[in-house]
Formats: structure tokens, C-alpha cells, sequence
């Protein structure tokens, strides 16, 4: 009758099995496809316009729209973390003892073992062959460790014991990873903040919610620039600069930021995102009176209604910095004496275009001013840099479990009649073909060795 375990040593094997590792990588898998497909952090009206209401309750109930803050996600993580802990303290003694306690007699049994083996029969004495034994595999190899046992002498070398802990290396850089990413997910955050140029904000508003976040410190919008591609409204560049204020001290002035290039300070780092207009551009328009000639220069907003030479008024309906392919581009309305309307476009690359209407009046748009909002992404993380420390553990683990491995050497030498026996065997804990063909190269060097 097979015998039943105690709680404990069941719940060791479970965290110990394969299996938990195996069905708990394919739902961190499946959950990291749901937070890329489904994106995260928006707001209940953003998502309220992709799915319908229904929808949205019942994703919002499993925390889909904050995943990587939701309770199960970091409870996959803790799973897979114990799994990880509970597999490495299970093998690791045994490791341990491979690596600082190895077996320095090689018996038959043993030689059985390998599937690397040469035996030599040569002449001379056993201390001679043990002399010449030492220095061939001191230069060929590593220095022996030389133990003499009823009357045979067994010589043990080997080379990179500590590649079997590259594994262990590689383990722990996954749970400071996961450390990292907890931290970030914690205590860090992600939020908005858009910053009229010559305005200053100490706030950010994080997606998703009304409450803001407080900077402890102020970033003022000196200025803000697009450039545009030629021929087209696409924007080519958009840069802001910025000031970095701390308790009425300027520590950063002016400083550069462009897609790519975010300013950090504090631990707090602003990207730039995004970039509008505010709405109160100011226009200068020329407007002539074709009846006398009569010219008056204007500086109006958009929407508001100036009076002109002979009774008339115009507005600005509205305006583009860079209309279709013709550059800036404003539209207007001339209300006449009588009452009638006409709308029509004026764009300041073409000053003539408009004295072409067969109306009472020509105007030339002469100038702009037009002040942006520069829109920045704010990130705190303060588990980057855990992050980077588990990622730089990671590189260097990897490189050690992949490309180097524990070579271990055993020689036997003992008198068999008027002669004396060399046994010599190999074994490495990866990368068999490579020994192998570093054993092949070996006993060819012992054979020369030997026979000289």
C-alpha cells in the first residue's frame, strides 16, 4: 500500500514539481497577451468606446484594465517564485557537494561511469609515473590532487567548478527581476500632465483617475516648437524646454526634451508624448477695401469679431498651422452691412490668392502666434534599478550555465606485474561532445607523453 505524506512534505513536492512550473510560465504567458491585447490604464470613458457596458463591468471586475497591479498576477508571480526557490534549495546541496567536495578515488564503479576512458601500460616505477602524471595534466589541464591508497595513487584535477552554480545565478537574477517589478508596481506609477508654454504644474494626473499626484517640485514650459514635413501636416519634430524648479531653486533650465530623450530628475522621468494647441492664436490679417484702397492691419483671436473700413466685421472661424499642403491656413467670415455672410480661406503662403474674389474686400494673412501645450508621460519606478541589477545577474548567470562547464579528471596508477597501469577517465556536467573532443586531444598527448 503506498504510503501517505505528511502535509508538509506534500506541499514540498508540490512546489518542487515540474509541473507547477510548467502550467504557471503558460498563465504569466497567457496574462502578459491579455495586457498587451487589452490596454491598460485608460480611462472608464475610453473604454466605455470600445466595449459595451456589459463588457466593460465584467473585464473591469477581473481587473483586466490594471493587470499588473491586479491581486492574481502577483499571485502568479509569488507561485512561480516559490516554485523557483523550492526547485533551486532542492538540488542545490547535492551541487554543492559536486563542486567543494569532489570524489578524489576513483574506483571501477566509477570508471563505469564515463564514457570517456584510456588505459596505458608503461614502464618504470610508480612514483616516476606519478611525476610525469602531475606535470602532464598541470600543463594540459590543472594541478592534481594526489592521494595514495593501498599502494595505488589516484590523481583528481579539475577546472571550473563554479560553472554549476550559473544556474543558481540565473534564478536568483529571475526572483530580483520579479522584486524589481513588484517595487514598480507598488510604489511607482505612470500619469499625465499637460504644461502650457510659460505655465508651470507640480501635478500629474495619473491615467484612470482624478486624484492627482504631487511632484514635491515644479517643470515649467520655457517654449515648445513643431516642425512639420514638408508639403504635409505631419509633424516632423516636436521638442519642449523645460525647467526644473525645486523649492524655489532652478536646477534644470531649459533642457531639451524630444521624443527618445525624456529629462529625469528625482527619479522621476517625463517623456515627451504629445503636443496641441491652446486655442487663443494670434492672428495678424490685412484687410483692404478694394473701393479706396483704404488698409487696415488686424491682430485677432480665433472667434472674435472685428469691424472693417465701410461697415463690415469679420472673424476668424478657424485656423491650421499647416492646411493640407499649403502651410498655415486660416478660415474667415465677413458679415457686410446687410447682414450676408461669406466664408472663405485665406493662407499666408499665397498673399494674393484672395485679392482674386470678385468682393468688396481682400485679405492677406500676414503673421501668427500660436501657443502649445506640451503633453508629457511621467514615470516613477523605483524598482528600475533592481530591474537592471536582476537583468545584468541574468546576462552574466546565462553565459556561465551555457558556455562553461565543470571538467573533473581522474587518473588511477598502480603496479600490474613488472609494469605499471594508467587508467585515466573524464566527465563534464555540459557540453559532452566539446569534452569529448578535448578527451580525444588528451589521450593523444598522453600517448606521446608515455611512450617518450
Amino acid at each position: 500500500m503506498r504510503e501517505k505524506k505528511n502535509p508538509i512534505d506534500a506541499l514540498w513536492d508540490f512546489f518542487c514539481s515540474l509541473r507547477l512550473t510548467i502550467v504557471t510560465l503558460i498563465l504569466l504567458a497567457v496574462t502578459s497577451i491579455i495586457g498587451t491585447v487589452i490596454q491598460q490604464n485608460l480611462s472608464p470613458e475610453e473604454y466605455l468606446q470600445e466595449y459595451s457596458e456589459g463588457t466593460y463591468k465584467l473585464l473591469d471586475s477581473l481587473q483586466f484594465f490594471d493587470m499588473y497591479h491586479s491581486w492574481w498576477f502577483l499571485a502568479l508571480l509569488g507561485v512561480f517564485s516559490l516554485n523557483l526557490i523550492a526547485c533551486s534549495l532542492k538540488r542545490f546541496p547535492r551541487v554543492w557537494k559536486a563542486a567543494t567536495e569532489p570524489v578524489l578515488i576513483a574506483d571501477d564503479s566509477l570508471f563505469q561511469t564515463f564514457s570517456n576512458v584510456d588505459e596505458h601500460l608503461v614502464s618504470g616505477s610508480v612514483d616516476d609515473v606519478k611525476n610525469r602524471m602531475e606535470t602532464f595534466l598541470r600543463q594540459r589541464f590543472a594541478g592534481p590532487i594526489v592521494t595514495e591508497k593501498d599502494g595505488v595513487v589516484h590523481l583528481f584535477s579539475q577546472k571550473m567548478p563554479y560553472a554549476r552554480f550559473g544556474v543558481y545565478v540565473t534564478h536568483l537574477s529571475i526572483l530580483i527581476i520579479f522584486i524589481g517589478a513588484i517595487i514598480g508596481s507598488l510604489w511607482g506609477y505612470k500619469a499625465y500632465v499637460n504644461i502650457v508654454e510659460g505655465s508651470t504644474e507640480s501635478r500629474v494626473w495619473p491615467r484612470g483617475s482624478n486624484a492627482p499626484i504631487d511632484l514635491g517640485f515644479s517643470v515649467r514650459c520655457d517654449e515648445f516648437s513643431v516642425s512639420f514635413y514638408e508639403g504635409s501636416d505631419r509633424p516632423k519634430e516636436f521638442k519642449s524646454l523645460l525647467t526644473v524648479i525645486d523649492d524655489g531653486k532652478v536646477i534644470t533650465e531649459r533642457r531639451p526634451v524630444i521624443v527618445n530623450d525624456p529629462l529625469s530628475y528625482k527619479g522621476i522621468t517625463f517623456y515627451q508624448s504629445s503636443y496641441g494647441t491652446t486655442g487663443d492664436t494670434l492672428l495678424k490679417i490685412k484687410a483692404t477695401l478694394k473701393s479706396t484702397g483704404e488698409t487696415v492691419d488686424l491682430t485677432v483671436r480665433q472667434g472674435q469679431q472685428v469691424a472693417l473700413p465701410g461697415g463690415a466685421s469679420m472673424r476668424v472661424l478657424n485656423f491650421a498651422p499647416s492646411f493640407q499642403n499649403f502651410g498655415p491656413g486660416a478660415r474667415l467670415e465677413v458679415v457686410d452691412a446687410g447682414g450676408n455672410r461669406t466664408s472663405f480661406l485665406v493662407l499666408k503662403a499665397f498673399p494674393g490668392f484672395d485679392a482674386q474674389r470678385n468682393t468688396d474686400y481682400s485679405f492677406t494673412l500676414s503673421d501668427f502666434q500660436q501657443r502649445y501645450y506640451t503633453g508629457l508621460l511621467v514615470a516613477k519606478d523605483p524598482g528600475v534599478w533592481v530591474v537592471w541589477l536582476g537583468c545584468t545577474l541574468m546576462v552574466v548567470g546565462s553565459m556561465v550555465a551555457f558556455f562553461l562547464s565543470h571538467r573533473r579528471i581522474w587518473v588511477t596508477i598502480q603496479p600490474i606485474g613488472k609494469k605499471v597501469g594508467v587508467k585515466i577517465g573524464g566527465a563534464a556536467h555540459r557540453n559532452q561532445p566539446g569534452f569529448e573532443l578535448f578527451f580525444d586531444e588528451l589521450k593523444k598527448n598522453l600517448k606521446s607523453e608515455l611512450g617518450s
